[in-house]
């Protein structure tokens, strides 16, 4: 009987690629210049995607495909109410980087919080003494941490800056029953204008939909302190970035730390790059050691399971 075909699109941890192997053809498209995903869709039964976009033009064109495994946990590059017609399986990992992203969502904090960009830039520069007299920075200690979702990234951030800062704790989510917050000490308000009026540092962990898509528009961003801090290590197309631009650069909102951006890869020129007071890196909060590994191998375990018939530990559909 011939193996399954498991195309992988874009680089995952070695372990994962292994565990695959072991019962399908894995192909490895990084390291294979020149093929692309459309090439390999009539001819693979499953496949795994980081931020590759699986429309339905790309799906309809995979006759053979079983099952399609997200390196992640947001699922908005896939298509999901077609594979469900087509009945192709989607599995995904929850929870597997969480703590790596509270901690990048943390250090984006602390970053604006203590100046180290400017800090660091000045010192570079050689003007010690200037750095030394002009930068003053904040104790986050006290200060009021208002989470856009409360999923598992933001219960981790919340014991992190609960019990390591002595922050009081907001959030809003929909989604999530009172009892539950109350069980991570943290108070959950049923609208979101009030979190934003009262955080100093507003950090959003909610999956991109219809209805979150530019949810810290220009109106929420209005509504907050102009010396609160923003945070967004979930996905770019969640905050109006013209607005924020806007925001950042009248003093109408203190910083911004950004992990993630409407598009990727960023151009250069991105007026969010240009300025002072915000921090970016490049959808890179999930990326320890640690959760790579995670992720690779528990998108393989049940891309394979899906392959051999059995039912995945973490399914979409």
């Amino acid at each position: 009987m011939a193996r399954p075909r498991v195309l992988i699109t874009e680089s995952i941890h070695p372990s994962g690629v292994e565990r695959l192997a072991q019962e399908a053809e894995a192909i490895y498209l990084p390291d294979r210049p020149g093929e692309t995903i459309d090439q390999h869709l009539p001819e693979i039964d499953g496949i795994v995607v980081r931020t590759a976009k699986l429309p339905e033009e790309r799906l309809r064109r995979a006759a053979r495909l079983k099952v399609i495994g997200k390196h992640g946990v947001g699922v908005d590059n896939v298509d999901l109410a077609a594979a469900k017609a087509l009945g192709i399986r989607v599995v995904f990992t929850p929870g597997v980087n969480s703590q790596a992203v509270a901690e990048h969502a943390l250090t984006l904090m602390l970053m604006l919080a203590r100046r180290i960009p400017t800090s660091s830039r000045l010192l570079r520069e050689g003007q010690f003494e200037l750095a030394r007299r002009s930068i003053v920075a904040l104790d986050l200690r006290g200060k009021t941490l208002g989470l856009v979702g409360l999923g598992q990234v933001g219960r981790r951030l919340a014991y992190i800056c609960r019990h390591g800062l002595s922050m009081r704790v907001l959030a809003f989510d929909p989604y999530v029953p009172p009892e539950r917050a109350a069980d991570e000490g943290v108070e959950l308000v049923t609208e979101l204008a009030s979190l934003l009026r009262d955080a100093d540092v507003v950090s959003i962990h909610a999956p991109l939909t219809p209805e979150t898509r530019g949810i810290i528009d220009r109106d929420a961003l209005a509504q907050m302190k102009p010396t609160a801090f923003l945070i967004n290590c979930a996905r770019g197309g969640l905050v109006d970035e013209e607005a924020l631009v806007e925001a950042l650069r009248t003093g109408q909102l203190a910083g911004a730390g950004l992990d993630v951006f409407v598009e990727e890869p960023t151009p250069a020129d991105h007026p969010l790059l240009q300025l002072e007071n915000v921090v970016t890196t490049p959808h890179v909060a999930g990326s320890s050691e640690e959760a790579l590994r995670l992720m690779a191998e528990t998108v393989a375990d049940d891309v394979l399971r899906v392959l051999r018939g059995e039912q995945p530990a973490h399914a979409y559909s």
